[in-house]
Formats: structure tokens, sequence, C-alpha cells
């Protein structure tokens, strides 16, 4: 559905939510639900939380795995959800996944097909759960790795784990979690030197990557734009080494990410059912607010109808009042209606939300 735009002057087109999708004030519809099962990580990146860790959620401000199930099964049933993707902060510490993952699957979309259904994981883990996740209905995961380098790795996450998340990812292609993706992001000074050597890795390997501009959702408030790495940086590096071919149209639409094709992959690089790809999330620098079909549920309960808003419905306080089915999906239209145009990260006045990326979930 094209979205539409502001008039000359400014005005937001007449129109009321949709009564049954969640549609805002410019035509986006939210297809894409994003559930955070936890804000606890057991690694310490350095743009996304301190070394010693944040205060975490008590136990009754979490949504139990019942009432996270049943948002998702309105949101997929009576709301036009096509997609979930669990988050975290680590997905992989809620003992309730597999469940959770089981009936997000077991649901069907107003298409009458399976909800599409991923993670995203530092991989920790997860050779001891890729199978089950996989005999839950998991379709395909999104593992976050930074380097390759072990001490490199230790100095970023502040734990000395990169065996670990590497036999994370093997264990999810052998059971058939394909294609793996991995994300990264590049810091300067740091780890901006290993774009290339992670593309051969992961082409090696069979993995698709995914470089992330790094975004302004760091509690400590540190993120500063001139010190980023940009989307335009890293296809520059990338492109001494590799033949780079974009996919598709020009326009991404709500895809997050840019995809080239990479025309001279390494030789011995394992043949898959398409050509190798990499691919770039510019958020900062070529933002897709435009095409946003996402809508959000933190851990504790909250809608959140974009990453960087900085206000939340309170999903929870309707749950365990209880509240029917209508009035939440009512509320939750609500919420989408009210959606900003774009996440103003260029805007003078931007403010950054008050949770950190681990308290909202990617």
């Amino acid at each position: 559905m094209p979205g539409r735009r502001r008039g000359a002057d400014g005005a937001v087109p007449a129109g009321r939510p949709d009564d049954t999708r969640l549609v805002d004030r410019f035509g986006r519809v939210a297809t894409d639900l994003r559930v955070s099962l936890t804000d606890r990580c057991n690694l310490r990146c350095s743009y996304c939380m301190p070394e010693e860790g944040l205060d975490w959620m008590t136990d009754d401000r979490l949504l139990s795995d019942d009432e996270i199930v049943r948002l998702i099964t309105l949101a997929v049933t009576r709301l036009g959800v096509e997609e979930v993707r669990f988050t975290g902060g680590e997905p992989l510490l809620r003992k309730g996944l597999e469940t959770i993952v089981a009936a997000t699957t077991a649901l069907r979309t107003h298409a009458g097909e399976v909800p599409q259904t991923a993670l995203t994981t530092n991989g920790l883990g997860l050779e001891r759960r890729a199978k089950a996740l996989a005999d839950a209905g998991l379709h395909r995961l999104n593992v976050s790795l930074d380097s390759l380098d072990r001490a490199r790795f230790a100095r970023i996450t502040k734990r000395d784990r990169l065996p670990d998340v590497l036999t994370g990812l093997q264990a999810a292609a052998a059971a058939g979690l394909s294609p793996v993706k991995v994300n990264t992001v590049l810091l300067r000074g740091v780890n901006d030197d290993e774009a290339v050597p992670l593309l051969t890795w992961a082409l090696e390997h069979g993995y698709e990557l995914r470089f992330i501009e790094q975004m302004p959702l760091d509690p400590q408030g540190a993120w500063d734009r001139e010190g980023m790495v940009t989307a335009e940086e890293i296809l520059t590096a990338l492109q001494t080494a590799y033949r780079l071919t974009p996919t598709g149209s020009a326009a991404r639409g709500a895809a997050p990410a840019e995809t080239w094709v990479v025309e001279n992959p390494p030789a011995g690089a394992p043949a898959g059912a398409r050509a190798p790809r990499v691919g770039v999330v510019a958020s900062v620098t070529r933002p897709f607010c435009g095409d946003c079909d996402r809508t959000r549920l933190t851990a504790d309960g909250q809608v959140r109808n974009c990453l960087f808003a900085r206000g939340e419905t309170d999903l929870r306080a309707l749950l365990r009042g209880g509240a029917g089915d209508d009035e939440i999906a009512a509320v939750w239209r609500g919420d989408m209606w009210a959606k900003e145009a774009g996440h103003g990260i260029d805007d003078p006045s931007f403010l950054q939300p008050d949770r950190p990326m681990s308290a909202i979930g990617g």
C-alpha cells in the first residue's frame, strides 16, 4: 500500500484508523511485529549497554508466556500482522522461547499463511537450541557478530565468547535455519577495518552479512553521528575487494536492508539457491521511515509505533485488568494511528528514546 504524505501545507490527509489493520495517518500499514522477550543480555556490547549492565525489569513487570502469545495471536488474526520477529535483550535467555515460537507458527494470517517467524540473537546458547527452534517452526534468524578477532570481540562485548557464537552459527545452519544472516555494527577505530574480512568469511560459510549503521540507542547517550561509520563508507570498503550489483529495483520498500549481489565471491564459497549477497541497513543516513511497516511490543507489554518513539501505550495493564480483545485491538490501532512521519534523527530537536535498545527490542 503506497504511503500517503503530508500536503504542501503540512496537513495530514483526512481519514480514520482502519477497522482491522494497524494503519497510520500517512497510509503506512504495520504488518511486521517485533516482540522483545527480555531486556537482559549476557553480552555487554559497548554501543548497547554499560559493562555493569542495567537495572533489569522485575519478573512481575514482564509479560508471561501466555500474555505474549495472546497479544501475538490478536496481532496476527485480527490486526493484519504477517511477520513476527523475536528480540531481546537476548531472546535465548527466555526459557519459554520454543513454546512461544510454536504457538506463533500455529497461527494463520488473514491470507491463510503461517506468519513468517524470525529471531535476532547474539548466538550464545544457540548450539543447544537451534534444532528445537527449527522444530518449533522458526523460519530464519539473525546473529549479531561484530568481529572475527577473539580479543577484539571480547573488547566490544566484555565477554570472551566468540567461539560460542561461531558454534551457534554452525548449529543454526545445520538445523536448516537458512539463510543464516549475520548482523554487524562497525565502530570507528575499533572494528571498522573488518568490513572485507567479515564479508569474505560470511561468503565462505554461506551466511548473509548485514552491516547496520550505529543508531542513537545507547543508554550512555554517547552516540555521535560524526563518529558513526556510514553506509557509504562501508560500501566503499567492500568495493575494494568485491564487485557489487544492486538487487531488484532502487526502492527497497519496507525492507531495512539495501542489498547487493556479490559478483566475485571467493573460490570455494558454497553455492546456494540464489547468488551470494550482502546488505547494509542505513537507518541513519538513508532512513526508510516512509515505508516502515513495523509495530513493536516490549517485554513489559508496551506498544511502540517506532524504534525511536518517545511515548508508549500500555497493553499489559489492559491484559491484567481484564480487557477483551476488541478493546486491546482498538487501543493498539490507536497507537499506530498516532505514529510520526519519521524518526527525526536529523532534526535539531531530536531526543533519544528514554529506553535503551535492550529494553525496546531490535
